[in-house]
């Protein structure tokens, strides 16, 4: 599974982005988990949200009410809706996918950047 990480930028506190992962390969059909995790520097990489492809969802606490995952299955995507940003939702966000043999897959970082 490749997947291609989307919109990632620069944005004011209290302002909005939408992340989007277009998943491709020959394994799309086996996908169960789709998700975002983050990843601060010198720290481990933490959950964010994951949505598995009956619509089950998880959040990580700290965004409860703020972000919104979603998943379209017919175009491969997986979304996350990011509002009222606060400066430390400042990281690098990683697209993942999980097979259902449970395989782990990463995309490539997308930077997202809040100023106070």
């Amino acid at each position: 599974v490749q997947l291609q990480a989307f919109g990632g930028g620069s944005v004011q506190a209290g302002g909005s982005l939408r992340l989007a992962c277009v998943a491709s390969g020959n394994f799309f059909a086996s996908i169960n988990v789709l998700g975002w995790y983050h990843q601060a520097p010198g720290k481990q990489r933490e959950l964010v949200a994951t949505i598995a492809r009956g619509g089950t969802t998880n959040y990580a606490d700290s965004v409860k009410g703020r972000f919104t995952i979603s998943r379209d299955n017919a175009k491969n995507t997986v979304y996350l809706q990011m509002n009222y940003l606060r400066p430390d939702d400042t990281v690098v966000y990683y697209c993942y996918a999980q097979t259902r043999s449970k395989t782990d897959n990463w995309g490539q970082g997308t930077l997202v950047t809040v100023s106070s």
